[in-house]
């Protein structure tokens, strides 16, 4: 049993089999009112809800009345244009009946790689998790070419979770979870109940779809849950085949649990502090020093002096005025613009820059500093 309560913000994936009914190709809509009823529940408790939702392709191609089997891209363009203008009001609809406002969110490969888009899709995540809103994301398939995509929502839902600092994801699917053989292939198959680490045995185990509308299987699952662990966040794969899923996984039903090692956040501090190659310095001032110690972000009053050539996100160190790095944290400014408003109070950045921009020079969210007893500064 799996008790949500536990967690601060849920990624919930929904695949393509759950939404759309195979034979006739339209939504199923009394199964995604008894979802958005789980996420109405699981909202007044107070978790942050994000959805990755299958099946723009799917209700596309009964629109258009394209064949079952593999489409040409051309047609899953437009197969998934005609679908998402049918799924994300039906999404919309749903969460209104309850009082909660939905974002839509259509994303590529690139948007989560290239440092200034990841940037602003996590900006706008934050926003509407902010106002309470319900943020519906799926691959930007209208325009995502085999290059630039993700070619299954499994691991853009981990790609999504890791964006998000979310500390859990559940995967549901027509599958219970991970299983030590395909159960369709053998009937003494056992199921799996808690994953502790991913190992050659484990991704072993992976089978793969058995639906028409499924682009995913095991195999990417287990990709998904090998991302998704590393960032802190625990993942799950249960079965959506029957009405409130959500709640079905509270109240004890069969499912699979990836432990992470770690939380989200230490998670993204250890991920800041050794595995990003600073791009540039920023020298602090002793009060800068000391309220970063205190746990507070990094203002540009604070920094006396920078170094380096970056770019807006990019890892930058933390110095004292003596040279001892005391941290790193990834930057909120370019170079050219951190040059204009160090020094300065950070109610001056509209009229120095000419426009509003973050009031910190580096967030305390995307910061690390090393342990105290690693430099002898203060």
């Amino acid at each position: 049993m799996t008790d949500f309560s536990t967690f601060k913000r849920l990624v919930i994936k929904v695949g393509s089999a759950l939404l759309v009914d195979y034979e006739s190709g339209t939504l199923r809509s009394n199964w995604l009112s008894s979802l958005v009823e789980d996420i109405a529940r699981l909202k007044k408790q107070g978790l942050d809800i994000i959805v990755v939702s299958s099946g723009s392709i799917a209700l596309g191609r009964q629109m258009l009345s394209l064949p079952h089997g593999v489409l040409k891209l051309e047609e899953s363009q437009a197969a998934a244009s005609v679908g998402q203008v049918a799924l994300a009001p039906a999404w919309a609809k749903f969460l209104e009946y309850h009082d909660i406002k939905t974002g839509q969110i259509l994303l590529t490969l690139e948007d989560t790689e290239a440092r200034r888009r990841y940037l602003n899709a996590r900006a706008t995540l934050e926003t509407l998790l902010k106002y309470g809103a319900v943020p519906v994301i799926n691959e930007n398939d209208t325009v995502a070419t085999a290059e630039i995509r993700y070619g299954d929502n499994d691991r853009l839902a981990a790609r999504v979770a890791m964006m998000a600092g979310a500390d859990c994801l559940v995967l549901l699917s027509d599958i219970d979870g991970l299983y030590d053989c395909p159960p369709s292939q053998n009937p003494d198959a056992r199921h799996i109940d808690i994953v502790e680490a991913i190992t050659p045995e484990i991704e072993a185990m992976a089978g793969i779809s058995g639906t028409t509308f499924a682009s995913g299987g095991m195999i990417t699952k287990i990709a998904a849950a090998k991302m998704a662990i590393k960032s802190g966040t625990s993942m799950i794969i249960a079965s959506g085949r029957e009405d409130h899923p959500l709640s079905a996984i509270q109240e004890g039903a069969r499912h699979t649990l990836f432990l992470a090692s770690e939380n989200p956040v230490a998670a993204r501090k250890r991920w800041i502090l050794g595995h990003l190659q600073a791009t540039g310095t920023l020298i602090l001032d002793e009060g800068a020093v000391q309220a970063l110690l205190k746990g507070n972000s990094l203002l540009p009053a604070g920094v006396s002096h920078i170094d380096g050539f970056f770019q807006r996100g990019d890892a930058v160190c933390l110095l004292t005025a003596s040279g001892e790095e005391i941290g790193r944290g990834l930057v909120s400014y370019d170079f050219n613009e951190a040059q204009k408003i160090i020094g300065q109070k950070s109610s001056d950045i509209e009229s120095l820059l000419g426009y509003v921009g973050r009031s910190a020079m580096v967030h305390r969210d995307d910061m690390a500093l090393h342990d105290r007893n690693d430099y002898n500064a203060l």
